[in-house]
């Protein structure tokens, strides 16, 4: 019979679990936060798992941290080729953290009871700040991500954030009948929304701005003008029209979402017959601009 060999996790390996085991606490905490504290005694449902949990909660008084790990089972058995071994396993973790925190911390915890609107903004505020943290470390809540993935891979001509969008709504619609009010809709949608925009805003950074494309016949008077309106740099590319052949600078200013129309303004007074293209950018870094150093 050969011996087997312990292979301890090293130095490097032991510090990663460490951190993904912090970030799952103060992920949880936050989760759990925005589940129990704000949304658990609104009566609305935000989106996912979490919500058909609370709904379920609302009819039975069952715990709401048991239920959503309960609900993840099939979730992941179902999304084991489409999600991989490394994601379900972080993920596992990370939601039975966030279910201990769910039903055997936050009890201790009082609700808030307040304004059902403030609720479905601090429940959206707190549920996103803790979902970003899971996704940060490279883990999940489990849940609707499982299942979206899955839908993902049948009909790859839908987003992801369709299929999201699509199954939120239906746990959020639930909440009609369930709480009797339409208000309940509204105020899961409006936590879903909230969530969503904090999730961006964490992963994404707050320094998200707008890329100006401008392509024109009159590349260093443009330049010239941004540069002293605008106070913003510009990278000039050659280019040519397809069809015509003809010589184009192609011009490339990152700006805030502020000063886009002041870009606007000077590129049309210099050519009015410049094209001109404004795209969101996540985050713009660089001189002018914050520096993140993550």
């Amino acid at each position: 019979m050969s011996e087997r060999k312990i292979i301890l996790p090293s130095k490097n390996n032991l510090k990663t679990i460490l951190w993904d085991i912090f970030y799952d606490i103060v992920g949880s905490i936050l989760y759990a936060a925005g589940i129990y504290t704000f949304a658990g005694n609104a009566d609305f449902a935000p989106g996912g798992v979490s919500g058909l949990a609370l709904i379920l909660n609302y009819l039975l008084g069952l715990p709401v941290g048991t239920l959503t790990l309960l609900f993840n089972i099939p979730l992941v058995i179902i999304s084991y080729r489409s999600v991989g071994r490394q994601l379900l396993l972080k993920s596992a973790k990370t939601m039975v953290i966030s279910s201990l925190f769910l039903d055997v911390i936050f009890p201790f915890i009082p609700m808030y009871t307040g304004s059902r609107f403030m609720a479905s903004i601090c429940s959206g505020a707190f549920m996103g700040a803790g979902m970003a943290l899971f996704y940060i470390r490279g883990s999940s809540s489990g849940g609707i991500d499982f299942l979206a993935l899955v839908i993902k891979k049948k009909k790859p001509h839908m987003t992801m954030g369709v299929i999201t969008l699509l199954i939120d709504l239906v746990v959020i619609l639930l909440g009609w009948p369930v709480f009797g009010d339409v208000d309940a809709v509204l105020y899961g949608v409006a936590s879903t929304v909230v969530s969503t925009i904090v999730i961006d805003k964490i992963l994404y950074g707050i320094g998200a701005g707008t890329l100006a494309i401008i392509i024109t016949g009159k590349g260093s008077e443009i330049a010239a003008g941004i540069g002293s309106n605008v106070r913003r740099g510009v990278t000039a590319v050659p280019g040519m029209g397809g069809y015509t052949g003809e010589g184009r600078d192609v011009l490339l200013c990152a700006c805030s979402r502020a000063e886009a129309y002041l870009v606007k303004r000077t590129v049309l007074e210099i050519d009015e017959k410049a094209f001109i293209m404004f795209t969101e950018t996540s985050e713009v870094y660089g001189e002018g601009f914050e520096v993140s150093r993550k």
